[in-house]
Order: C-alpha cells, then structure tokens, then sequence
C-alpha cells in the first residue's frame, strides 16, 4: 500500500438539488403529445368563430338576400363547389410523381380548402398539402416543388380558357369599359417583370440562397419533365387546374341565376373568370377582397344593378366560404387528430 499523499480531496458526494431531474414516463409524454394535438384540432374552430364574428354582417346580409333565391339553382351551385375539391386533389395528385391514397387526398383538398380562407395568398392551404405530402413519405424537395408547379399551373389554365371564350363566344366578353386601361397593364407587365429581376438580385447579394435555390429549381424542372411523360400524372394536373376556375364561374352563374341576374350564362362565367384573373395577384385569404371587388364591377359593367350585382358576390361567397368552412375545419380537426396532418 503507497504512503503517497492524494493527488488532490476527494470530490464532494453530489447533492440532492444537484441530481439532473428524472426523465419524464412515456405516459407523460403521451399525455402531453395528446393535449398539444387536441389543441391544434380545436385551433381552427376557434379561428372559424373569431372569422365568423368579425365578418357577421357578409354572413347575415348574404344569408338575407338567398332566402329569396331559387333554391335548385343554390343547390347546383353547392354541388359545384363540392366538385371544385375533386379538381383540386386532381391537380395535387399531378403535381406529385407519387401515388397518392385518394379518399384521404380529398379529405386533404377539403381541409386546405378551409384553411386557405385563413390565410392569404393559398398560404393555408399549400400548407396543410405539404404536411399532408409529408405524412405520406413525399421528400420535402418534392413537396415544395409541387407546390410551385400547382400554383403555376393554376395561373396558366386560365389564359385558354379566356381565350376560348373571346374567340368562340365574343358575346361573353364585357365592355372595353370594364377591361383595365393602358396604364393598369403597364403596371401589371412591370409588377411581372419585376419579380424574376428582384429574385436575380437577391441570389447576386445572397450568397448562402444560390445552392438552395438551385437545387429547387434543379428538382423543380427534373419533376415536370418526369410528370409530362406519364399520361397518369399531366392528365390531372391540366384537366384539373382548367376544370377548377371554371367550377368557380359555375357556381357565380348559379347563383346569379338563382338571384334573376340578367345576364347569360356564358357571361357571368366571363365575368368570374375575368375578375378572378385580374384580382389575382393581390395577396388575400381566399382571394377575399379583391375578386370580389373585381366581381361586382364587372357585373356592373354588363348593365346588372348594383345590389344584384353585390347580391351576386354575396351568394357566391356563402356557398364557396361560408357552408364549407365548418365541415372543412372539422375534417381538418379530424385530420390532425389521426396524425394524418
């Protein structure tokens, strides 16, 4: 045995307080995963009634003036905005190369749909399809990219569409009073032409942006290539996006009819399309606001009275906002409860 002395004291036996905290049972945590996702499914109940309360007087006045309605007319229209959820999940299921499960696709349309009254710019419901693409084994490159070729393509397949109408019913297109002047288009080419420039001049500064951004686009152009050599996939994803505004326009011809507007059916499908199409690029939830506004002009612009004209709008929002909404946000709830979101 050494009769060296220590190196140095021996070190204090640890304290009670010192002793790091026992970790938590799986019980626990299963409670507390379980209350958070309760949580989040209760979330956009409490944002519906929030919404609902702030904008009580659309809901009322709205509900006052389809009292009076043709109620098979307001049906049609219903029916139409159910179908507008098939086109949706068309164009999502095109945007992917993967096969995705088609009742709980729809159900995620139906949920997106809700939560794209939300939030501005389709910020909802682009969302809910990314968690929903994630939860089915999407990569996320993937994902976000399909999110890009959608909203593109949603854009272009109005442009057709309107040109089918100018050529083939040149009855339908409003008066040159209702199109916007040369200063409006100007301002619209420059604000298009000012996003890829802002973007280039971004990348130029930013270095750290460049790979992540060509890697986006990299896959981006590698997925639509890959999608418009399979019948399966670019089938949907045009048929869809060219199939989902003209179910819009149905439902405002519905109503319209339904409410005596005077006006043809190829018009008031005109007068959506064209609205829509202008009122576009201004960022709100749902497109709330701005399509309206551009709806109701171009509805005066025909000659229709203003109050029918607003009646119209007002109609058209109920059956594409209002009656959808609490179902939409119980499927998004219910989504959510069975981790499928």
């Amino acid at each position: 045995m050494s009769l060296m002395p220590l190196d140095g004291p021996a070190s204090p036996l640890p304290r009670a307080d010192d002793r790091p905290p026992p970790p938590a049972s799986p019980a626990r945590r299963a409670l507390g995963s379980a209350t958070a996702r309760r949580a989040l499914s209760l979330l956009p109940l409490l944002l519906l009634g929030i919404w609902a309360a702030i904008d009580w007087n659309a809901v009322r006045d709205g509900a006052a003036r389809l009292t009076a309605a043709d109620p098979w007319w307001l049906l049609a229209g219903l029916v139409f905005t159910c179908l507008g959820w098939v086109a949706a999940a068309c164009v999502r299921q095109g945007a992917v190369p993967d096969r995705l499960p088609k009742g709980l696709l729809l159900a995620s349309q139906i949920a997106a749909g809700a939560a794209n009254h939300l939030l501005p710019a389709s910020i909802g419901a682009h969302a809910v399809t990314v968690r929903f693409l994630l939860r089915q084994g999407v990569p996320l490159p993937r994902a976000t990219t399909s999110i890009a070729l959608y909203s593109l393509v949603r854009a272009l397949a109005k442009t057709p569409l309107l040109l089918v109408f100018v050529l083939a019913a040149p009855t339908a297109v409003p008066p040159v009073t209702v199109l916007p002047d040369g200063r409006t288009l100007m301002l619209a080419v420059g604000g298009i032409l000012l996003v890829p420039a802002a973007a280039a001049v971004v990348l130029t500064l930013v270095r750290p942006l460049r790979r992540p951004a060509l890697d986006f686009v990299r896959t981006a152009l590698t997925d639509a290539r890959h999608l418009h050599t399979r019948p399966g996939r670019f089938l949907p994803l045009w048929g869809g996006a060219m199939a989902a505004p003209l179910l819009q326009a149905c439902v405002v011809a519905s109503v319209g009819t339904a409410l005596g507007v005077p006006l043809s059916w190829p018009q008031l499908v005109f007068a959506f399309l064209a609205a829509s199409t202008a009122a576009g690029a201004v960022p709100a939830p749902g497109g709330i606001g701005p399509i309206d506004a551009a709806l109701v002009l171009t509805l005066a612009g025909y000659g229709t009275p203003l109050a029918l004209a607003t009646a119209t709008v007002i109609g058209y929002r109920v059956l594409t906002v209002w009656l959808p909404l609490l179902p939409g946000m119980l499927v998004l709830s219910a989504l959510v409860q069975r981790k499928v979101l």
